[in-house]
């Protein structure tokens, strides 16, 4: 059974409210947004592609910023 139109559920912002993009990660890890994508690419920091866009967790982003040292040489990992 289709739900009914008052009924149709959340909007795109909705669902994406729980994700941040690669400028609210730069921002809040206080680096380039070039930054974050190879931070990603590398595998350091998990993400989604949603259409052209890299969409990081916030709970995963606030787990990664808390660990993360932005300073050259300084690893960066999740766990």
């Amino acid at each position: 059974m289709l739900p009914k139109n008052n009924e149709i559920a959340m909007s795109k912002e909705d669902l994406l409210e729980n994700y941040a993009g690669v400028p609210e990660v730069a921002k809040r890890l206080n680096v380039h947004p070039e930054s974050v994508r190879r931070l990603i690419r590398q595998g350091k920091l998990p993400a989604i592609k949603f259409g052209n866009k890299w969409l990081v967790e916030k709970a995963i982003l606030e787990q990664f910023a808390s660990r993360y040292d932005p300073r050259p040489g300084n690893k960066a990992t999740l766990l």
